[in-house]
């Protein structure tokens, strides 16, 4: 089952929780064990999965990434968004999530962020619930 979800950025760079829009799909899904697939076709954006409890975190993460990648750097890409290609290559534009018992398998302090590193834009994602065959 496949799942579009559409978002709105508001910074150039942020990473917004889309947890529960992972566990809408599940649960819309009815798969009780399988694997989610979250995935993003944007060359600047991409997915992560990291602490959700502490939003200093996300701040860190976007400040470190910013600092071993400046948007101001000696690159050569006319649209003066290399860094962000960059940053989303890093990151990576899918995950996989185990799927049991109806719900994400994520640690205690995990959540599931789109990683924004060219906007504001209005993006989209996708989530791709596959049930297990086993049983």
């Amino acid at each position: 089952m496949l799942f579009k979800y559409q978002i709105k950025t508001n910074k150039r760079e942020e990473l917004i929780d889309i947890t529960p829009q992972i566990v809408s799909a599940i649960s819309e899904s009815k798969v009780k064990d399988g694997i989610a697939v979250i995935y993003v076709p944007h060359t600047t954006a991409g997915i992560t999965i990291n602490e959700n409890a502490d939003p200093s975190v996300k701040h860190d993460i976007i400040n470190f990434l910013s600092h071993l990648i400046p948007k101001n750097w000696n690159f050569t890409h006319l649209e003066g968004n290399s860094d962000a290609h960059i940053k989303s290559s890093l990151v990576g534009c899918s995950q996989t999530i185990i799927i049991k018992d109806g719900k994400p398998l994520l640690g205690t302090w995990q959540g599931i962020f789109f990683a924004e590193f060219d906007g504001p834009r209005r993006r989209e994602f996708y989530v791709k619930i596959i049930a297990d065959k086993e049983k």
